[in-house]
């Protein structure tokens, strides 16, 4: 269906008969009901609070013995904070956040050149996310700090880590 048909369709249905549709899509679907509890109380400093935590458990995990280290976690966060339309003041934190634990988790660790890899691409999304909202000036610091780390610690793919700030005015 397209918008321009629910538009009409709904434009023809009464009050009641809306409200009823609204709150079965509620009753049905968790997403509408966590879209909406997230619009009437958005409680983002808790969101990312879970989020950290579920982000560290996957470089340093309180139940289990080994890593598991998958970017993917951070990435889904990421995007599920993009879809509720949470702050990006907070979803850049997020961002720069997961760099910073994956570099504490590999300062001891012998990891596959696929992590750095991937590390790579989070960096030149969390600089070019806290750029395009005008949030770069507040993350100066640790993005310079985490390129400094992975200029010290020889990453593979440094050069990438230089290019992506060769891309935007840190100064």
């Amino acid at each position: 269906m397209s918008k321009r048909k629910l538009k009409k369709y709904l434009s023809e249905l009464k009050k009641d008969a809306l409200e009823d549709q609204l709150l079965d899509l509620y009753d049905r679907f968790p997403v509408v009901k966590e879209y909406y509890d997230f619009i009437f109380n958005p409680r983002e400093d808790k969101l990312l609070q879970e989020a950290k935590s579920k982000i560290s458990n996957e470089y340093f995990p309180v139940k289990r013995k080994k890593p598991k280290a998958r970017r993917s976690v951070a990435q889904k966060y990421i995007k599920h904070f993009l879809k509720l339309g949470v702050e990006p003041q907070i979803i850049a934190e997020l961002m720069v956040y997961n760099l910073e634990i994956a570099q504490v988790f590999e300062r001891d660790r012998n990891v596959p050149d696929a992590f750095y890899k991937s590390m790579l691409n989070s960096f030149g999304q969390s600089v070019q996310y806290t750029s395009v909202n005008g949030l770069l000036g507040d993350f100066k610091p640790r993005i310079l700090q985490i390129y400094q780390e992975t200029q010290e610690q020889n990453w593979l793919f440094g050069e990438g880590f230089s290019r992506v700030l060769d891309n935007v005015d840190l100064m």
